[in-house]
């Protein structure tokens, strides 16, 4: 994997690099207005000259900086508290040519930890401030901000990028990034065309916890495939935050799971956005309601927003070593000086420091990246409800709301959709019915979308007796 990996990345800066003019003097000129003297002294140290920790097959040269500085094209998602380190990162190590997509809005509470913000930045897009920051501040950096979700944006647009780095807080979000990759590759009579991998670096914190990962889409171990490493949801029993409510996110877990699908506060069939401040404070007063009725305290707007959106609480300490770590293996692969990490790093300081690294093994059977229809067996009296818990309940898929859709008799049926309120309720009744009443039959092909993934995943439905 790191020959091919080191063989890739060699000959795309052999296509690619840009021959150098007198505009840019790397070596200290007296007429370009964002480089100097010894600027990149400490780079070159290590693309300069070999050394015991290079790569076996690595030929030092002024080839790989300038690489680095006026081809290589590097998208970070997320500008968060890993974002605003990666970006720092990457910028102070060469990259000048960065892209950064985010959907957030600065909060009050982002400045503790998010150091590219400030608080006349608070209610600005986080990519927009954190772009603007960088680029006023490291000279021939240059950061383009996109403000919208990843999901806006399409293939020509990933297509562009050599290397893709996430920083982000949401399982759901990492793996649309791990199936919009996958999409990306290209086979040949069942090859893959090693031009088409865009490698993907992966950071993860969690208090005093973090990960990162290198994934080489469609060779090692994608998101999928290790879906079970991902820390489960907590969730509250339903008697007790019906009946009896004890901590302020029973209160919190009420309102979002009982009274908004009962009320419809913002017409039928919205869901509630954790990212929209209207839907967050009505959450919040149903929250405080119920919490005055169990004289329970502790109620907040931040603690509300946080059990919405399932957030977990962020040491900045923690986002800077992951961010350096995730640094480090773009450095490092850009420049195929070094052998990338395989696969999974682990960082630990909760009581001292603890951190090892593994191989997370590649999954025949995952449903992202092994290219062939997964099984499911269910025997013919089963219910489509069924099959729509094994959907969502089933550890390796963690599927949201997925549509479900098969050819019945030469047509395309649509057996449940619950994204769309007019089709959910027409198809709701299905899901009360047995495949075969359905019109299903053994190898039976079912065809999946999920907001987890832009890739509809196809499955096998297996009869059983």
């Amino acid at each position: 994997m790191n020959l091919l990996l080191f063989s890739l990345f060699r000959e795309k800066k052999r296509r690619r690099v840009v021959e150098l003019t007198e505009k840019m003097v790397v070596d200290g000129g007296d007429g370009h207005n964002c480089e100097w003297e010894g600027r990149w002294n400490h780079v070159k140290k290590f693309l300069e000259r070999s050394g015991p920790f290079t790569h076996p097959d690595f030929e030092p040269s002024t080839e790989s900086l300038q690489f680095m500085l006026d081809t290589c094209k590097i998208l970070v998602i997320g500008a968060g508290g890993l974002g605003c380190e990666l970006l720092k990162d990457l910028a102070l190590s060469g990259f000048h040519n960065i892209h950064v997509v985010d959907m957030d809005t600065i909060d009050v509470s982002n400045l503790n930890r998010q150091f590219l913000f400030r608080g006349k930045d608070v209610g600005r897009p986080k990519a927009d401030v954190a772009a603007d920051f960088i680029n006023s501040r490291i000279p021939g950096c240059c950061v383009i901000p996109h403000f919208k979700k990843i999901q806006d944006l399409d293939e020509t647009f990933y297509r562009q990028f050599h290397i893709i780095v996430c920083g982000l807080d949401s399982v759901v979000a990492r793996r649309w990034m791990n199936g919009m990759l996958l999409s990306l590759l290209v086979y040949d009579d069942g090859v893959l065309d090693p031009g088409s991998i865009i490698p993907l670096i992966d950071g993860g914190t969690e208090g005093f916890k973090g990960n990162a990962r290198v994934i080489l889409p469609g060779m090692t171990a994608c998101i999928d495939c290790t879906l079970e490493l991902y820390p489960p949801q907590v969730n509250f029993p339903m008697c007790t935050i019906a009946s009896m409510p004890r901590l302020p996110e029973h209160c919190i877990e009420y309102a979002r799971m009982l009274l908004w699908p009962k009320e419809k506060p913002f017409g039928d069939g919205v869901v509630l956005d954790g990212d929209d401040p209207e839907h967050i404070q009505w959450v919040y007063q149903r929250s405080l309601e119920r919490a005055a009725e169990f004289n329970i305290t502790g109620v907040t707007y931040r603690l509300t927003q946080g059990v919405v959106k399932r957030i977990i609480p962020a040491v900045a300490s923690t986002n800077a070593v992951i961010a350096a770590a995730c640094a480090t293996e773009v450095f490092k692969i850009a420049s195929s000086a070094f052998i990338p990490l395989n696969n999974y790093m682990v960082f630990n300081d909760v009581d001292g420091l603890y951190t090892y690294t593994f191989e997370a093994e590649r999954k025949e059977n995952c449903s992202a990246c092994s290219q062939v229809p997964l099984d499911m067996h269910f025997s013919p009296t089963s219910k489509l409800q069924e099959v729509l818990d094994y959907l969502t309940e089933s550890a390796s898929l963690q599927m949201k709301s997925p549509a479900i859709t098969a050819t019945v008799e030469g047509k395309n049926k649509t057996l449940y959709l619950q994204s769309v309120a007019s089709i959910e309720q027409r198809t709701r009744p299905n899901l009360s019915k047995t495949l075969k009443e359905l019109g299903l039959a053994d190898r039976q092909e079912l065809a999946v979308a999920d907001v987890t993934t832009p890739q509809t995943m196809l499955f096998r439905l297996c009869f059983t007796s």
